[in-house]
């Protein structure tokens, strides 16, 4: 099983090194404006309303959540489990492997062990998990979607709100002495803007299209897997199958092995 900890990470360590780099050269509160973050933070977040629906907002949260924080499995351990269902089948037939549908976590894998041992045809078993597959990245289009949105609308709000500054600041030019902390101010909504696009937003629409490839990869390995196991696939050959996705060489297979290991 393998859990995500560098989005956090990243994110953590990033505003550390901003907030320490202005602490350095001036007060953080310099830095610290209600006015600027209400109209870059808040702004952009009305403009994804303005483009999306409620429902896809809201989804978007559950699945940043469930992608980011939940452990998945490692395609090496689904190698194995696969092959040694391979070898159960087998061994046993395709209704040995109902007992092992309770083992699996995943939902995906326990669906597609389900319509095997349920002796659906191969060409529905691979039309349903595709199905399946499809509308999962579908879902996580959307996902990726909203967050690239919001990291092209906070620039522009941070911009918005240095034009409203700046005609602000403009309009006090009979004072000297407050054309210094406007122009400050004005400013702010910018940098609010592309730190909030650069070190969030966008890096975490990368790293929602980076885990959903390599869901996808799983699960094609998964149906991949499951398909063979139901044809009867010599358990070796299965291996050699998956190990492709993972880039690993194939092992050189000689003929008296597989014909010890059909003769199982």
């Amino acid at each position: 099983m393998k859990k995500d900890f560098l989005t956090p990470i990243g994110i953590f360590l990033g505003l550390t090194l901003v907030f320490l780099s202005i602490s350095l050269g001036s007060s953080i509160k310099t830095f610290v404006d209600i006015a600027s973050i209400m109209i870059t933070v808040g702004g952009s977040f009305c403009g994804l309303l303005v483009n999306y629906q409620w429902n896809q907002i809201v989804g978007v949260i559950k699945t940043t959540k469930k992608v980011l924080s939940t452990e998945v499995m490692d395609v090496r351990d689904i190698i194995t489990i696969l092959v040694d269902l391979a070898r159960k089948a087998r061994r046993e037939g395709i209704l040995g492997l109902e007992d092992d549908m309770g083992l699996i976590n995943d939902g995906f894998f326990q669906k597609g062990l389900r319509l095997t041992v349920d002796a659906v045809e191969p060409e529905q078993i691979k039309i349903i998990l595709e199905t399946d597959m499809q509308a999962t990245a579908m879902r996580h289009e959307v996902s990726q979607g909203v967050f690239r949105s919001w990291g092209e609308l906070a620039p522009a709000f941070g911009m918005i709100g240095t034009l409203i500054g700046l005609i602000q600041m403009l309009a006090k030019l009979d004072d000297p002495s407050s054309i210094g902390p406007a122009m400050s101010v004005a400013l702010l909504t910018t940098f609010y803007g592309v730190l909030l696009a650069n070190l969030i937003l966008n890096p975490i629409a990368g790293k929602l299209e980076l885990l959903s490839d390599q869901e996808m990869m799983r699960r094609q390995m998964m149906l991949e897997g499951i398909l063979a196991i139901q044809s009867g696939i010599n358990p070796r050959i299965l291996e050699e199958r998956l190990l492709s996705f993972v880039g690993t060489p194939p092992t050189t297979i000689n003929q008296e092995g597989l014909e010890s290991d059909v003769a199982l």
